[in-house]
């Protein structure tokens, strides 16, 4: 299964728009982005699906 770029995207502008209403607190704002944008991504990449060949003790083959 491919990555889900289209939602990553989508993730990403929420982040994007939440930030663009801060004004307050910069620094926290930075730090609360940095956070946001490190779980949009691990939300992306766990997404996708990584497929094997062999047995469960000696994996080979390309990560699809």
């Amino acid at each position: 299964m491919p990555l889900n770029t289209p939602q990553l995207q989508a993730d990403i502008l929420a982040v994007l728009d939440d930030m663009a209403t801060r004004i307050a607190d910069p620094e926290q704002a930075r730090k609360d982005f940095a956070l946001q944008l490190a779980s949009a991504i691990a939300d992306h990449i766990k997404t996708g699906t990584v497929t094997t060949t062999g047995t469960a003790a000696t994996q080979t083959g390309t990560i699809q």
